[in-house]
């Protein structure tokens, strides 16, 4: 796919989201992903993909259907099967946005989600809290608040596009 990525990748007429029906947070990151997609004029195709085995069938159904991006969200299926659903996108040229880096580290074009260190040292201080006597029960929920933009140039230039300027200004890391 040859393009350019801004803020998002504005080529772009329909991206795939792939979920896992057996994941309860999927239902309401679909309605916010359908949200999205409306306001940017797009088509979304939601793929389903409850097993490992569903996956590759998953990305013949996108490629059958003609999507030209992806979005893979938080799963844990998806995180075991992180090497694979990266090699998958890359064969079948699919730009692929993750939600952690660690997908981006190895090949995935970006990723944008929460800063996994930060959500790691603040458990940490609740861990620290709970040893010093404090119930759990008392403690306040907290929200991520630090979020991180990783791009992949390699494979940015892998799948043919050139990442802008103003969005490789905006990205918290770029691996060459």
């Amino acid at each position: 796919m040859a393009g350019t990525a801004e803020g998002a990748l504005p080529a772009v007429a329909r991206f795939a989201i792939l979920l896992n029906p057996g994941n309860p947070t999927h239902g309401p990151v679909l309605k916010v992903a359908r949200q999205a997609a409306r306001t940017l004029a797009v088509e979304l195709l939601p793929v389903e993909a409850g097993t490992a085995s569903a996956i590759d069938g998953g990305f013949t159904t996108m490629i059958g259907e003609h999507s030209n991006a992806l979005i893979v969200p938080a799963d844990a299926l998806f995180l075991s099967e992180r090497t694979r659903i990266v090699e998958l996108a890359a064969r079948h040229q699919l730009p692929t946005i993750y939600q952690f880096r660690e997908d981006v580290a190895i090949g995935g074009l970006m990723s944008y989600g929460a800063n996994q260190r930060d959500i790691n040292r603040r458990a940490a201080a609740y861990v620290d809290k709970i040893l010093k006597g404090a119930k759990p029960a008392d403690l306040p929920i907290e929200q991520p608040t630090k979020f991180e933009l990783v791009i992949n140039l390699k494979t940015a230039r892998a799948l043919g596009f050139t990442v802008t300027q103003l969005l490789l200004a905006r990205a918290d890391e770029v691996i060459e």
